[in-house]
């Protein structure tokens, strides 16, 4: 594979050791009796000790996208690059704490909410800067077209050393990042005014050093962004939703299949809605309300929107009623298929393609739940519930309240993660070290987020 333009940092090392954990003998304080026990006892993990974060990645590496170099570019010519990873790959950062992080098409932001000048950092394709600009060893003014390990993205904070970055989120060439004080930044391609700026004619992304301070957001502080593969929504803290880019299928609900270069507040049935959350991958989007309502719009060609109408494309916001499902918490949009999570803890599904109840469901109008067993629920643990659910382009993710993650659905290029190419039809349990705190899906691609205290 040839790579025109690479970035490959050399890995700092450092000084200290990284200690999992320690043991101390405890011996008994008082007069030790004949009915005692003279065996010391063990104690593996100090009282105080604090949860180690770590970032896991899989998948397809030779964008750069898993930020391991030698899985692209032999390393002192005895290693041979690895094509794909098939099980969860620990990435070592010199960052205490990731707390969010995006898959891309082929590359991959990952941000800390540390007050450190350096706050996010990318990897894998940069062809239209989406990770900023990267600037060459050799030349001031050229920029890496795939960067095989985390590197910084350089904000234009006003306050670097006061802003937090809360959340990252990528689509096909663009990302958004959210921040608690500043609003929000984007960069990447801007065709269709995805990036929530003018369309500048003939522009050229690559090697750009344009990062947009996003405007026309009513100015309300943003809580969530979302990147689908072309167009952009933004949630601010009062639930009202903007939109931007591209809206040839309806995805931007703006009532209109035009391109919208500027957020505009989205209105149809969300009109005095108060939303909670919001997702979209591909060209479709969701909608979840304080009150657990869900609303869709954009593309319904793999029967997405059938809870609320026939049509293969909408315009504008429309509540779906999703019967039998329950006060809703979550929603995840992906290619063709949706997926919602339930106060109780329940998964639903429905669109087209591996929906995760066997190889025979491959189609559905309407919600499916998936049995609770198959998330690790039984007569052993039978309180066992789902918390979060996460989707790329063709897959699905969720996370249960015990830190497990579960994963099914197209296993493009090992992005499953349980150690074959093989797609996936039920959930299955990924071997993930700790606890898992948050996933992040792509096309062929993931990122975990873990906690152990060893």
């Amino acid at each position: 594979m040839a790579l025109p333009c690479v970035r490959l940092c050399r890995r700092h090392s450092s000084a200290g050791l990284a200690v999992c954990g320690y043991s101390t003998v405890s011996r008994p304080s008082g007069p030790s009796g004949p009915q005692e026990s003279s065996a010391p006892v063990f104690q593996y993990v100090g009282q105080h000790r604090k949860p180690t974060h770590k970032v896991f990645v899989w998948g397809f590496s030779f964008t750069g996208a898993l930020g391991i170099p030698s899985f692209v570019v032999p390393d002192s010519g005895r290693k041979t690059p690895r094509k794909y990873q098939l099980t969860p790959y620990r990435l070592e950062t010199e960052v205490e704490q990731i707390s969010s992080a995006a898959c891309g098409y082929g590359f991959t932001l990952m941000s800390s909410s540390t007050k450190d000048v350096t706050k996010v950092w990318g990897m894998g394709l940069n062809k239209d800067s989406q990770l900023g600009f990267q600037r060459t060893q050799h030349s001031r003014h050229r920029s890496y077209d795939y960067v095989l390990e985390p590197s910084p993205v350089a904000l234009p904070l006003k306050e670097p050393q006061l802003t937090r970055v809360l959340q990252v989120s990528c689509g096909r060439a663009h990302s958004l990042v959210l921040t608690d004080r500043e609003g929000v930044f984007s960069m990447g391609n801007n065709s269709y005014g995805q990036c929530g700026r003018p369309i500048v004619e003939d522009e050229v992304f690559s090697g750009s050093h344009m990062i947009h301070n996003v405007d026309g957001l009513g100015g309300g502080r943003v809580k969530q962004v979302v990147c689908g593969q072309d167009h952009s929504l933004f949630l601010t803290h009062t639930g009202k939703v903007y939109a931007c880019g591209w809206g040839a299928d309806g995805q931007t609900g703006l009532g209109h299949h035009s391109i919208s270069p500027v957020p505009v507040e989205v209105g149809g049935d969300l009109a005095g809605v108060e939303v909670q959350q919001l997702s979209s991958y591909g060209d479709c989007s969701l909608a979840v309300s304080s009150d657990g309502r869900l609303f869709g719009w954009g593309n319904s060609e793999y029967r997405q929107l059938a809870p609320a109408t026939e049509e293969t494309q909408i315009n504008s916001p429309r509540h779906l009623p999703v019967r039998g499902c329950g006060k809703l918490l979550q929603a995840a949009c992906g290619g063709t298929q949706v997926a919602v999570l339930n106060d109780e803890g329940e998964v639903f599904v429905w669109g087209y393609g591996i929906l995760g109840k066997g190889p025979k469901l491959t189609e559905s109008s309407t919600p499916e739940m998936i049995p609770p067993s198959l998330f690790g629920r039984s007569h052993f643990n039978p309180s066992v519930t789902v918390r979060r659910i996460s989707c790329g382009l063709n897959h699905f993710a969720a996370i249960t309240d015990r830190g497990e993650l579960f994963v099914w659905g197209k296993n493009i290029r090992g992005c499953l993660g349980i150690g074959k190419k093989d797609d996936q039809y039920f959930p299955w349990r990924v071997t993930v070290p700790g606890q898992v705190v948050d996933v992040a899906c792509g096309v062929d691609h993931m990122v975990a987020l873990a906690k152990s205290v060893l």
